[in-house]
């Protein structure tokens, strides 16, 4: 069966690679179209930091990504498993942490995930951390954190190093590359570029902002990252710091590469990182550690993420169409247990509200307009 997957970012790269594995009893003839590169340097995920972390999300998120979120870090590691090249991935929950002035930023924080994580699996996995707690867990953060709270369970990994080895791994597979192939527009299962057109017997729209013509409610959300080199810090687990007007993260990679990250602006902007952000997140960083004033910037980055009203991810089936969008800032949280919603789905022939009906994720479908 012959699909069609557009839009070679997080989510699409991984659901060619998924269609083509051995255990499926469909054989799908994939062929992926991308208008950059395999890197996919200007999507989401290639900007994201890739934390994995379904409780923190649950101050303001629903319901569905904390459950969505929760099950796709039990599959990652059998994702990763499975690529040619190995990709950093760790599970030693995160920290919450503010200073003095914003306690009570800090206490709101903490009063909603516990309000929303209540009757959740994940309550008991909230675990309020003193002074000499958080020593024990960050021998380095700096003194004046006398309170915080431990995450236990959430993860993260390298998205630089999931994008690398997943390019691999499609390079070596059976998968059919439209690379630097800019889509002009799909029509029911018909996908069409420059004076091109190819049908198949499904196509799974992946563009994430590139489908605003197609999705009207679409809109951009602007996060803006950078990328430090701190040999003098030693961070074990990504950590959240209050802030007034958004909680900022530090993420430890490999090498004592380190992710800051990411403001919330809405907008479909896509020009360079602002003086403002620039300052917020890198005083953030130094607040946490003395160390990071000898680090070095690797990178600015800015993308936007696509997101819904609501906020919250849909699966749109119509006529031989499937669109996957709103992911906003929870692809890598959630990507998993959608991947094995869109196959479920790819090999029912249930109809949308059978789908619904079935799927443990009812709010994720809707039907075609």
């Amino acid at each position: 069966m012959k699909v069609a997957i557009v839009g070679a970012g997080l989510f699409g790269r991984l659901l060619a690679l998924e269609l083509t594995r051995p255990e499926h009893s469909t054989n799908w003839q994939v062929s992926l179209f991308e208008r950059d590169d395999l890197r996919a340097q200007n999507s989401a995920g290639y900007t994201a930091a890739a934390m994995l972390a379904p409780m923190a999300e649950a101050f303001s998120a629903s319901s569905l990504i904390t459950r969505l979120g929760s099950a796709s870090l039990a599959q990652w590691p059998s994702i990763l498993d499975k690529l040619p090249e190995p990709v950093f991935f760790q599970q030693q929950g995160s920290l919450v942490v503010s200073h003095p002035q914003d306690r009570g930023d800090y206490l709101n924080f903490v009063n909603h995930l516990q309000r929303n994580l209540q009757h959740s699996d994940l309550a008991n996995e909230l675990c309020p951390c003193d002074a000499p707690q958080l020593r024990a867990l960050e021998p380095e953060l700096a003194e004046q954190f006398q309170m915080g709270m431990h995450l236990k369970g959430e993860g993260q990994l390298d998205n630089r190093a999931l994008y690398a080895a997943t390019a691999t791994a499609i390079q070596n597979s059976d998968i059919t590359c439209f690379i630097n192939t800019a889509v002009e527009s799909i029509k029911d299962n018909n996908v069409c570029y420059g004076d091109q057109k190819q049908q198949f017997d499904w196509v799974i729209d992946c563009r994430g902002l590139g489908a605003r013509d197609d999705i009207s409610q679409l809109r951009g959300v602007r996060g803006e990252v950078i990328r430090l080199h701190a040999p003098e810090v030693n961070f074990t687990r990504p950590i959240r710091l209050m802030h007034p007007r958004y909680p900022i993260y530090i993420v430890p990679k490999p090498d004592n590469h380190y992710v800051i990250g990411a403001t919330e602006i809405e907008s479909n902007d896509n020009s360079a990182i602002s003086v403002r952000s620039t300052l917020e997140l890198l005083s953030a960083a130094y607040s946490l550690h003395p160390g990071f004033a000898e680090a070095r910037i690797l990178e600015t980055q800015t993308s936007c993420r696509p997101a819904l009203p609501d906020n919250a991810p849909m699966i749109t089936i119509g006529d031989q169409l499937l669109q996957v969008n709103g992911l906003y800032r929870h692809g890598y949280l959630i990507a998993p247990a959608l991947l094995q919603e869109v196959i479920a789905t790819l090999n029912s022939s249930a109809s949308v509200q059978e789908r619904k009906l079935a799927s443990q994720y009812p709010e994720l479908y809707r039907a075609a307009a």
